[in-house]
């Protein structure tokens, strides 16, 4: 008899903790997404012939968070600057960690030679080129214009290559998500813009390394390259640009929430 109220119980418990699981994984939205417009303010970051990276990647991010929060009314979406101002590296993704955002986007654009083109996106990680670490070291050395940035960074020192190596060993929890997302930028990018993907690659960046969701960090273009700093400037352009994160973004949600 004992025996027979032992495995009764068991089976209750069992049934409850799975019915639980279960409503847990029916009841997970893809709630809150932060949106980081690179740079801004004082740290205008590169430039073009006519344009200047913080501008650029402002007007973007806007827009972007402009299609989810018409499209998703059920997402909230949070900035981390509406306007031309300096926020430093360690804020953006403490405005992320604050409001336990699902998903963390940082837009950036990139600079290189004249004859250099396409999109990129990075997930945290180790750098496999020496392409990626110059993209990091670029985009991290923003934190020279911060206030006590060797406090807030641990001694990270955005020239030295040796710190992006140890530094980037951080491998994140979210890393798959943070790669399933960013493959769907670029194959936006590439089959619904018309864009030239250079693809999904990782590197150690601050902005990312402080985030504790999946992250990315998507190069839209490069400024140096004159037809894409026309193409990035014109309105239509920067429309496509847009739509093709939004409709990542979309399919990620629906992805994501249907396997939980």
């Amino acid at each position: 008899m004992r025996n027979i109220v032992t495995v009764s119980f068991l089976a209750i418990v069992f049934l409850l903790f799975s019915s639980n699981t279960l409503e847990f994984k029916k009841a997970y939205k893809v709630r809150t997404v932060v949106i980081d417009a690179g740079h801004g303010g004082k740290d205008v970051g590169c430039n073009g012939k006519f344009s200047q990276e913080a501008d650029v990647a402002l007007k973007l991010a806007l827009q972007v968070g402009a299609l989810i929060e018409k499209n998703l009314p059920d997402v909230k979406v949070v900035y981390t600057r509406k306007s031309d101002h300096f926020v430093e590296l360690i804020d953006r993704a403490g405005i992320a960690n604050k409001n336990n955002a699902d998903l963390f986007i940082s837009i950036h654009l990139n600079a290189g030679p004249a004859a250099a083109y396409g999109t990129e996106t990075y997930t945290m990680g180790l750098h496999t080129s020496n392409g990626n670490l110059e993209v990091a070291k670029r985009e991290n050395a923003v934190i020279l214009q911060e206030d006590n940035y060797k406090e807030n960074y641990g001694g990270f020192d955005p020239k030295s290559p040796q710190s992006h190596i140890l530094f980037a060993l951080h491998q994140s929890a979210h890393m798959d998500n943070s790669i399933r997302f960013a493959d769907k930028v670029e194959k936006e990018f590439k089959h619904r813009v018309g864009r030239h993907s250079r693809g999904v690659k990782q590197a150690g960046f601050l902005v990312l390394w402080k985030s504790y969701m999946p992250s990315v960090l998507i190069e839209c273009g490069f400024l140096t390259n004159p037809t894409e700093e026309k193409f990035l400037n014109d309105k239509s352009g920067q429309s496509y640009m847009a739509s093709g994160i939004y409709r990542a973004f979309k399919d990620y949600k629906q992805e994501l929430e249907a396997m939980n």
